[in-house]
């Protein structure tokens, strides 16, 4: 098999791109394990359209049993969780994460907003411990 990103990984949207004001938005569940796969590690990329105003404070969560969840900690991320400024329209946002948990999802915070602005979130999953990974 030719080495492939695509064999290797898989985008999975957990932040639903939306304009959002003040207040918290948390994404789906991304599930590590789907069809198996067993995925070692994920890059987080959030991305925005147009930031009117506020700022939006992004972290990544884990879970083991897809009930309780907790902000992944330091040593298991790859750079910094981003906050998203008024300035950053049509910018994207990269974070790796390399913890150990089955579940994943994004939770944006954002405060002083009047019309805010619109971003969402994605999760790639890669290096599956079985290869293929599952585009189904």
């Amino acid at each position: 098999m030719r080495p492939s990103l695509y064999n290797i990984a898989r985008a999975k949207i957990t932040l639903a791109q939306a304009t959002r004001t003040n207040g918290t938005a948390t994404g789906t569940t991304v599930d590590m394990h789907e069809n198996l796969d067993a995925s070692r590690s994920a890059l987080i990329v959030v991305f925005t359209g147009t930031m009117t105003d506020g700022s939006v404070a992004v972290t990544l969560e884990e879970s083991s049993d897809n009930s309780s969840w907790s902000t992944v900690a330091a040593p298991d991320l790859q750079g910094a969780a981003p906050t998203i400024a008024s300035t950053d329209d049509d910018k994207v946002f990269e974070l790796g994460y390399v913890g150990s948990k089955r579940y994943l999802r994004v939770k944006a915070v954002t405060t002083g907003a009047t019309s805010g602005g619109t971003f969402g979130a994605v999760i790639v999953r890669g290096f599956p411990r079985r290869q293929p990974i599952s585009h189904t």
